[in-house]
């Protein structure tokens, strides 16, 4: 199949037409080394997801680090009830690193 433009979700290059997502975010690796906290906000379909999977991709490729993207979002249906957002964001962090880490880097309950 032919590759084609993607807006509707993660950009794979072997089916999409992209941009290298990693030039996306210039000096990410600086606050990473830092230790520091970085927030990435930007319009709708502009490639944060893809940018932020393929620098998770990289950081665990390279040894140093265990990267996985999650998004909170799945806390935010329990607005009054801290612990079942807590339960549900363990949950998503569970099953992606599952879906995104080969097996000995899965973190301790994870579902595979």
């Amino acid at each position: 199949m032919p590759r084609w433009f993607n807006t509707g979700g993660p950009c794979n290059p072997a089916e999409h037409y992209m941009l290298p997502p990693e030039e996306r975010l210039p000096g990410v690796r600086d606050l990473i080394e830092r230790k520091a906290y970085f927030v990435l906000c930007a319009p709708r379909q502009i490639g944060k997801t893809t940018s932020l999977l393929t620098l998770a991709q990289a950081l665990t490729r390279e040894g140093r680090y265990v990267a996985v993207r999650v998004s909170m979002d799945v806390g935010a249906p329990f607005p009054d009830d801290p612990g079942a957002a807590e339960l549900a964001m363990l949950s998503e962090w569970r099953g992606l690193a599952a879906s995104q880490l080969p097996a000995e880097l899965q973190p301790p309950g994870s579902l595979r």
